[in-house]
């Protein structure tokens, strides 16, 4: 099969806030067709760009769809994703995984043993900020790196009702901080508060450590006026700072300035030095997420979040959660199976 000459036949579960944006995509995307939407709300928007509008997942499936993307509330992730793998058909999950690691276990499972392909929509992952940050990581632009800050705030979303502000916003940064530097989180420690009257926490400041000793600083709300996408990656020759609100990357070099005073030859101090502002091809993070699935789907490279690499992130955020409930610190190391 090729893009080319047989579409691959995609289904949508869920017409929410982000069903619709995939609808959206879906029904512009070379090599693909939108045969069918779930949301037993229907679509009195006018959402699904024409599909028809099914009740239930079952039906989607019994349409012969190749792949599904899942966009409903977290909890049902697990039940609809298993429905899906049981059926054979790929699946591109929303973030995060699955509400519970128990549930992202079960997700991964099902559908690494029928050997399915399967992403969670991690889309910062698909930010030009992020993916041209990583690249210069990768190429040791920034020599050892020290330490990953992100913040990332905003009002509340009314649409989130069924997780709190970790389990929501806050795997976004945790699932780039591990994607770009190509490390594991090992450690983290974390201080929750809830101000907006729900169950669930508004607020987290959390501090963590990544298998090669990097230092984490995170600090995610939904109590914020201002709206805050930021990402700071500090080393020895500098420090990158990411906008992912307007996908701007830049550079503040490190320009150390030798001394001759024999008493200060042992620190290794900073100096200001140049700032850059690269210049980045801005195309939208969810047609690059659909597009490198689709790929992944025909064959191509799987240059996607992998089912795994969500389990991870899950974990991480219910280590967060219990840190916040219990205090300390709680270790991760051991905590998933790489597959390797």
């Amino acid at each position: 099969m090729t893009a080319a000459t047989a579409p691959l036949r995609a289904g949508l579960v869920g017409l929410g806030s982000m069903g619709r944006n995939h609808a959206r995509v879906l029904a512009g995307l070379d090599g693909v067709r939108l045969v069918g939407v779930v949301d037993p709300m229907g679509d009195k928007n006018g959402w699904a760009q024409g599909a028809p509008v099914l009740a239930t997942v079952e039906e989607l499936i019994a349409l012969g769809v190749d792949y599904a993307v899942v966009a409903c509330p977290t909890a049902l992730h697990e039940p609809v994703g298993l429905a899906l793998a049981e059926a054979g058909v790929h699946a591109l999950i929303e973030k995060p995984l699955a509400d519970t690691v128990e549930g992202a276990r079960r997700l991964v499972e099902a559908f690494e043993s029928r050997d399915l392909v399967a992403g969670v929509g991690h889309i910062e992952r698909c930010n030009p900020a992020l993916r041209s940050l990583r690249t210069r990581l990768e190429a040791g632009e920034l020599g050892d790196v020290y330490q990953v800050v992100t913040r990332r705030q905003g009002p509340f979303p009314h649409r989130i009702a069924d997780v709190g502000v970790v389990k929501d916003l806050a795997t976004h940064d945790i699932d780039l901080t591990g994607w770009v530097t190509g490390q594991t989180y090992t450690s983290i420690a974390a201080h929750t508060v809830s101000k907006s009257g729900r169950v669930h926490e508004d607020m987290v400041s959390a501090v963590g450590q990544l298998s090669d000793g990097t230092m984490v600083n995170h600090l995610v709300n939904w109590l914020s006026p201002l709206k805050e996408r930021f990402t700071s990656v500090t080393g020895e020759r500098g420090c990158f700072i990411a906008d992912t609100l307007t996908a701007d990357l830049t550079f503040h070099s490190n320009a150390a300035v030798a001394t001759e005073w024999e008493a200060l030859r042992a620190f290794r101090g900073v100096s200001e030095g140049d700032m850059v502002r690269y210049a980045i091809p801005k195309r939208e993070p969810l047609l690059v997420e659909h597009e490198l699935f689709r790929d992944a789907v025909l064959g191509g490279p799987r240059d996607i979040c992998t089912l795994r690499d969500g389990l991870r992130t899950v974990e991480v955020a219910e280590a967060v959660l219990k840190s916040a409930a219990g205090g300390g610190t709680v270790s991760l190391r051991g905590r998933v199976d790489d597959g390797n």
